[in-house]
């Protein structure tokens, strides 16, 4: 998708998993990148991709806030939020506030602010009602750049994100790695989405702005875990783990992947169809996991 013909800038606060998937289409359209890192290896590495990357690890600006919003015409924030608020709003707001000529403003949020409904549906005007820690300082960034949008005319758009997978970070991989477990846990669903998709809504938004805008963003097929991990073991033509009951898996469980379990929603993702237009590349995770096997042979 060709976005335009003029210099465009992109700054990435958190130049992670899906901000770099989403860097690489805009570059391969002639787009500059600039943003910033957790540390000094992978900012030198960007740097040789070619992008303007800096370590800031959320306590210290690495540089003027205004010099690294110099030129930008286009922001994502990714960074996560921390026990005392978002670091990004936290360290770049004043700057990022006087900056009302940004054409965009996008905002990486989770379903998982709104927590527990017990198998129901979501859309975006459903409640915010996390209960979980993360889930709710996500929430509580939610609230604060808002703000920041109807105080001061940001071009702001949140994007709550499903269980994100891609290459790298899929069940073929835990399969191969001996670190896949099939827990049974009936009628617990997950939704997810595929990393390329993300990128795909993330460059529709920038294509047509909305600003103020929340989009739910997963695919069209919520399903249990097991049935991924079995999915994935096929494809792989290799015996999927034994199947233990979600009582057992979370004796052995840590805390942060008990809390995933926690929740129990399906998602709605409508809106990122009809008001963006996006027909996803991977509409459910038969077809990701399948185009991710065939990349391995």
């Amino acid at each position: 998708m060709a976005l335009t013909s003029t210099p465009q800038r992109l700054v990435c606060f958190g130049l992670g998993y899906c901000a770099g998937v989403l860097a690489k289409r805009l570059t391969a359209e002639g787009w500059s990148i600039a943003g910033t890192c957790r540390d000094s290896e992978q900012a030198q590495r960007l740097i040789a991709e070619g992008i303007d990357a800096v370590v800031f690890d959320g306590d210290t600006p690495p540089v003027d806030p205004a010099e690294i919003l110099s030129g930008a015409t286009h922001l994502l924030i990714s960074a996560p939020p921390d026990e005392d608020g978002d670091p990004v709003l936290r360290h770049f707001g004043e700057a990022i506030r006087a900056r009302q000529d940004l054409s965009w403003i996008g905002y990486l949020s989770t379903t998982g602010v709104y927590g527990n409904t017990d198998g129901k549906m979501v859309d975006e005007t459903s409640p915010i009602d996390p209960d979980v820690a993360r889930s709710g300082r996500r929430a509580l960034a939610e609230r604060d750049w808002l703000a920041a949008h109807q105080e001061h005319g940001l071009a702001l758009h949140i994007f709550r994100l499903a269980g994100i997978y891609g290459p790298g970070r899929n069940a073929l991989e835990q399969l191969r790695r001996g670190k896949a477990r099939r827990i049974d846990k009936p009628g617990h669903k997950f939704s997810r989405i595929h990393v390329a998709d993300i990128a795909n809504v993330l460059i529709a938004s920038i294509a047509q702005p909305n600003p103020g805008a929340i989009y739910n963003v997963c695919d069209n097929e919520a399903i249990e875990a097991s049935r991924v991990t079995e999915f994935a073991a096929d494809l792989l033509g290799v015996e999927p783990p034994p199947l233990l009951s979600f009582a057992e898996a979370a004796k052995t469980m840590l805390p942060m992947g008990l809390s995933f379990w926690h929740d129990n929603r399906l998602v709605d993702n409508t809106r990122i169809r009809s008001e963006l237009g996006v027909v996803l590349d991977y509409p459910d995770y038969r077809a990701g996991l399948t185009a991710l096997f065939n990349e391995l042979n």
